[in-house]
């Protein structure tokens, strides 16, 4: 009962917060601008499994549509992607904003999650680890403030009553962001012996606080916070999780340095009330895979992702300034992340993704030589890696050319 007071006050001052401050009038024409991108891929792997007589592939990697402006002092944002290989289509982001001050910019809608990084911890076409487990470019539906009290000084305050809406397709992960979502997870008892356990989850009320410090010229340091609640629709309860970040990153010459740590606990239980050591979580019109038992019901391996980890992630990126015709950058790069999960019974998961982009007027092409070990993208049986993984897991490899044109 106190919890609920305490959530519902919160609401409240999280509402109520800008008001307080000075309404400024906008300064910006009304209007509304178009845009969008058509991006491909072309792909060679090198997995588990014996050479893939349609490798390489050029694929269609996704099409998008764009809408930006503003009318009578509110603004608008909007993103909507179509993913052909995927056979999905959803909401990106949807907000509407309004500048209270000089000092507060709220957004009402599905906008990013302040947390850690921002806009991304990668330089890659591949995001970093946090991607996968929902905590690197993860967008919800809910209210957000930014306050910029100092030029030095960044704050994000904002509540998420849920995840953003589902997109096409049957289930529950037709989305861009990774979610939690109902599905097949595991529970793990002292010896390391698994067992299959159905959770019927979903994200409801979380509270996200971030703070960045610019403290000297191109270098910023920050910390973030996110508690919020793990729904099972089937027992009609709730159970508290949380994740922290600290991340640094800035400039120097033309380098550039983003990196962060991130601990989370996904707390969650079971259809029958059990803790679970393994939950589902989805994006572009699938899950990860759960769980996987024999005959006997014994679970050998699981797929989807541990509910407890630490993650480090680094990535350093070089610009290059030329004039080539049309080309006007080349940005080699570097990202690595790992995956320290906690459960003992678990293996870890690392990506090491160097690569270049190339820019050319509209034209940004990312050449990557992603090289990943229990990565659930980077495998010939999708989606596992970042549940237990596999003790002897090999460091799989694929070249990646993602050519898109944005305007």
């Amino acid at each position: 009962m106190i919890q609920k007071v305490k959530q519902k006050l919160f609401i409240l001052v999280l509402l109520f917060f800008p008001f307080l401050t000075t309404a400024q009038e906008s300064e910006k024409k009304d209007g509304i601008k178009f845009g969008g991108a058509v991006r491909y891929n072309i792909i060679s792997t090198d997995y588990e499994s014996s050479s893939d007589k349609t490798d390489p592939q050029f694929t269609w990697d996704t099409w998008r549509l764009n809408m930006d402006g503003s009318i009578g002092g509110i603004d608008l944002s909007f993103e909507y992607r179509f993913y052909p290989s995927s056979k999905t289509h959803f909401l990106k982001h949807g907000y509407f904003g309004y500048k209270f001050s000089d000092v507060v910019y709220g957004k009402l809608g599905v906008s990013q999650v302040p947390f850690g990084v921002l806009d991304y911890a990668s330089h890659s076409y591949f995001f970093q680890a946090p991607y996968y487990v929902g905590l690197e470019d993860d967008y919800d539906m809910g209210i957000k403030f930014d306050i910029t009290p100092t030029d030095d000084i960044d704050i994000s305050l904002a509540y998420f009553r849920q995840a953003e809406p589902n997109g096409s397709g049957p289930d529950y992960s037709s989305r861009y962001a990774y979610d939690i979502v109902p599905g097949m997870g595991a529970i793990v008892d002292s010896e390391g012996n698994f067992k299959q356990a159905y959770a019927s989850l979903s994200e409801l009320n979380q509270f996200n606080a971030r703070v960045a410090w610019r403290f000297v010229p191109n270098w910023e340091a920050g910390l973030s916070g996110q508690v919020g609640g793990i729904y099972n629709s089937e027992l009609d309860k709730s159970t508290t999780s949380g994740a922290f970040a600290a991340h640094l990153l800035g400039s120097f010459s033309n380098f550039t340095l983003k990196s962060e740590f991130i601990h989370y606990n996904y707390r969650a239980n079971d259809d029958a009330g059990n803790r679970i050591d393994v939950l589902q979580m989805g994006a572009y019109g699938g899950g990860y895979p759960g769980a996987t038992a024999d005959e006997a019901g014994n679970v050998n391996y699981t797929g989807c992702v541990a509910t407890k980890a630490n993650i480090y992630a680094v990535s350093l990126a070089y610009s290059i300034p030329v004039n080539w015709g049309p080309i006007t950058n080349i940005q080699p790069y570097v990202d690595y992340s790992f995956v320290d999960k906690a459960n003992e019974h678990f293996y870890d998961t690392q990506h090491l993704i160097p690569g270049f982009m190339v820019t050319a007027g509209p034209i940004y092409a990312y050449f990557d030589y992603a090289m990943g070990k229990n990565q659930p993208w980077l495998t010939d049986d999708f989606g596992k890696g970042l549940g237990s993984g596999v003790e002897d897991a090999e460091w799989n490899k694929r070249f990646n050319i993602n050519i898109g044109y944005y305007f």
